[in-house]
């Protein structure tokens, strides 16, 4: 279901790159006071001042009603909910600032899409481990949402998730407007899962791309890749409908697709041959896909999912596969493969 606009209210959102600073946007947009916290002092007075963010959004103008500061205490004050935009392997770090500046009682909403290396725990956990919160104050957004279009304010949609209907449909309500609409779901499991997988998906799509190959490839391994989430998703817990909505399906069509979408353009500089490290070194965002990799194989492993399409792409990451060699939706056994 759909979630009327709310009235404004204060909010806060921590990490001003591309994704971070939409987000304040859309919030700014849907009529709530937004203040942002961005790292670097130059990087926030140019969003308070000439409401510009030249670094990740150039050409987009930032709305009034939106702020920016250095100062984490200043951003968090009277924040009746607090989003959070950082890269995911500095989540924890970045909790532990802010564990004592939140306000009680404010949900807690998670942007990312990401794994944790070495605990393979999902953002939300990371969340609740860390500011020592129940379920029912965190939630999660994803969605086909590729940030400089929705910054453009070409119209979309994403889920809101949370273990609490009413956190997810309170978040919904403020994270809607015009172009933007929030739809809600309490299945927090396949909502993440489907943000953290699409993007290897989209790595092993960029890589085929950058070899050379055309549309037949790409539909083959989007396809099988939606198989490979879904199973992946489901062995968690994760509700099979989910992985076919906005947070699965639709966020995997727009990251593979697009040549916005950070993690197919990592794929795509591996398919053209550049190591992994230059690929890390060309990048001016994280893609979360590269560094979700790892955890994702583990997790699987611990469950047994098999993932041929993530574990090609693990191998040109490696260096162990040349990319021209990759056809994971054809990695099977001798017998006959069932399904579509």
């Amino acid at each position: 279901m759909t979630v009327d606009a709310a009235e404004p209210r204060r909010v806060a959102v921590l990490g001003a790159g591309s994704w971070g600073t939409t987000f304040a946007k859309i919030l700014a947009d849907g009529g709530s006071r937004v203040a942002l916290w961005a790292r670097r002092p130059e990087l926030a007075r140019e969003i308070t001042q000439s409401h510009r963010n030249s670094d990740y959004l150039p050409g987009i103008n930032l709305p009034l009603g939106l702020a920016s500061s250095s100062r984490l205490p200043e951003v968090l004050e009277g924040a009746q909910q607090v989003y959070l935009s950082v890269p995911s392997q500095s989540l924890r770090e970045n909790l532990r600032i802010v564990r004592e500046l939140i306000p009680d009682g404010a949900p807690v909403v998670s942007l990312m899409k990401g794994v944790e290396k070495g605990t393979g725990d999902r953002m939300s956990e990371v969340i609740a481990q860390e500011l020592g919160v129940g379920p029912e104050r965190i939630a999660v957004v994803s969605g086909p949402n590729l940030a400089l279009e929705i910054a453009k304010e070409q119209p979309t949609a994403a889920v809101v998730s949370s273990a609490s209907l009413d956190t997810a449909s309170a978040v919904a309500r403020v994270a809607s407007n015009p172009y933007f609409r929030s739809f809600v779901n309490t299945d927090v499991i396949g909502t993440e899962f489907g943000g953290v997988l699409k993007n290897l998906i989209a790595v092993a799509i960029g890589i085929v791309d950058g070899v050379g190959y055309g549309e037949n490839t790409k539909a083959s391994i989007i396809t099988r890749g939606l198989v490979e989430m879904t199973d992946f998703a489901v062995a968690f817990g994760a509700r099979p409908e989910t992985l076919a909505g906005l947070a699965g399906l639709g966020d995997l069509i727009a990251t593979c697709e697009s040549s916005l979408s950070r993690n197919n353009t990592a794929g795509r500089l591996l398919g053209q041959g550049y190591a992994y490290q230059e690929v890390i070194a060309q990048m001016n965002q994280t893609a979360e896909g590269l560094s979700s990799v790892a955890p994702v194989l583990e997790l699987a492993a611990s469950v047994g999912v098999e993932m041929p399409i993530v574990s090609q792409v693990a191998e040109v990451l490696a260096g162990t596969l040349e990319p021209r060699d990759i056809a994971p939706h054809l990695t099977t056994d001798t017998d006959v493969p069932q399904g579509e």
